[in-house]
């Protein structure tokens, strides 16, 4: 079973992207602000990190750069944007800084299946 680690500060969002992987069968982890996630990920591994951009005192950004200086989350952990910033320079500015993808909200179960059939986790 893959594991995933979902992070946003709005408890909607956090509990649709949890709700959503865990029916298509990954054990899912979630945190509500960059610093739980860097916690989490130094203590576990993890297949996916979800993580929302916008997040007060730590952003998705930083949160990334840390994931990616630190190892965290164990090798080819893919992290993925999860944002409703979806500008062309926004997106290629989140892949330059190490996001493997960026996944747009509002999360639907067809962009999620989409997204994880693109990086690889679906046949």
């Amino acid at each position: 079973m893959r594991t995933a680690l979902v992070v946003d500060d709005n408890d909607i969002n956090r509990i649709l992207a949890v709700k959503l992987l865990s029916k298509a069968e990954w054990t899912v982890a979630e945190a509500s602000c960059g610093e739980d996630a860097i916690t989490w990920l130094r203590a576990n591994t993890a297949d996916l990190v979800l993580l929302d951009i916008s997040m007060p005192t730590m952003s998705g950004q930083d949160v990334c750069r840390l994931i990616r200086e630190g190892g965290l989350g164990g090798a080819g952990v893919k992290v993925v944007a999860y944002t409703a910033h979806a500008m062309n320079q926004e997106v290629t500015e989140f892949l330059s800084s190490g996001f493997d993808t960026v996944l747009l909200k509002p999360l639907s179960r067809g962009r999620l299946s989409e997204m994880l059939t693109n990086q690889g986790f679906c046949p």
